[in-house]
């Protein structure tokens, strides 16, 4: 029997594919868009924003969501609350991408001397220094044409977040406790998306920020003890070198500081409203991410790297789990 030949479209994958895998980041997903399909000069600039891990952007974008369906449900929603959401997703990915060449600037040394971390464009000298110092400000100023689109007190609001961000990177060198600084920077869309929409900052936002830290240092201890046994060698600090053998018992009250402080926010955010039915349904959302972090626990290996990196990437479907029941709740009595 005669061997059927190859399709022209396979072929050209494949080509793809191989080109694709020079430089690739260690713990980057295998065939992502940015080693298949970009241009090869943009791959490095697309690889130190991690536009091939795109569940930073995600876990940057579900706060600012959450504000968005929160202040809808306890105000209504507008036509100008499109744009929000859409633009709030362009931001992430352009501030996320800003910040992670920031982090990667910074910690060019370290990334070097760490396995999962030394494949990053920086320290495998895909990118220059320069190069990266000017793709940093040109991320950062079509992160701030969108930013400008908005009511003064997020403009503020997103200015004064430009400090957490800076300070970021620096955390691990002199706190247990970086996980901290993360989660003020990475959940900030929650107060800037309800200013965007509401023109304040209500003790609901301040509730649903309290519970976005809580749910990043969630997520980010489990990311960190991936690296803990170079952390160790190299004198970085994290929550999940702190922890160490007690992790299991911190993340658990992680797990239920999130959720009391989300369904805070729920309780704030609908008091006054008389929409019983809208309420018990918003709180439905987060008892059903509560149930998603419980599978994810149950899951988790914190000795398996890879049991880590699979959970923590599992942290965009939990936070996405919440956004259709406090968006339904919006809409019923």
């Amino acid at each position: 029997m005669s061997q059927a030949p190859e399709l022209p479209e396979a072929e050209a994958g494949s080509d793809r594919l191989a080109q694709g895998v020079a430089g690739q980041v260690a713990d980057a997903p295998k065939a992502n868009w940015v080693d298949i399909y970009a241009p090869a000069a943009a791959r490095p600039y697309l690889r130190l924003s991690r536009a091939d891990r795109p569940i930073g952007t995600w876990l940057l974008l579900v706060p600012c969501l959450w504000a968005l369906a929160l202040a809808g449900g306890a105000g209504g929603f507008r036509p100008w609350d499109l744009w929000l959401a859409v633009s709030c997703g362009v931001g992430a990915f352009l501030m996320r991408g800003a910040g992670c060449t920031w982090n990667d600037i910074t910690d060019r040394d370290i990334d070097a001397q760490v396995a999962r971390t030394r494949s990053r464009p920086l320290p495998s000298g895909q990118v220059t220094l320069k190069g990266a110092l000017v793709w940093m400000v040109v991320q950062a100023l079509l992160a701030a044409c969108i930013l400008f689109t908005y009511n003064w007190l997020a403009v503020g609001l997103g200015v004064a977040s430009l400090a957490l961000v800076a300070i970021y990177p620096f955390a691990k060198r002199f706190t247990w406790w970086p996980q901290v600084f993360l989660g003020l920077a990475f959940n900030w869309g929650a107060l800037l998306a309800w200013a965007a929409h509401a023109g304040e900052v209500p003790p609901a936002s301040i509730a649903l920020y309290a519970g976005g830290i809580a749910w990043t240092l969630y997520y980010d201890t489990i990311y960190a003890h991936q690296d803990r046994e170079d952390d160790a060698l190299i004198g970085v600090k994290s929550t999940a070198r702190l922890f160490g053998d007690n992790s299991r018992t911190w993340l658990w009250g992680f797990f239920a500081a999130t959720l009391l402080l989300f369904a805070a926010a729920v309780v704030l955010a609908h008091a006054g409203q008389g929409r019983p039915l809208g309420f018990v349904v918003a709180l439905a959302g987060v008892w059903a991410m509560g149930l998603h972090l419980g599978w994810q626990m149950r899951q988790l290996d914190l000795d398996d790297p890879a049991s880590c990196l699979k959970i923590f990437r599992a942290n965009r479907d939990a936070g996405l789990i919440p956004l259709p029941f406090l968006a339904a709740a919006a809409w019923l009595g």
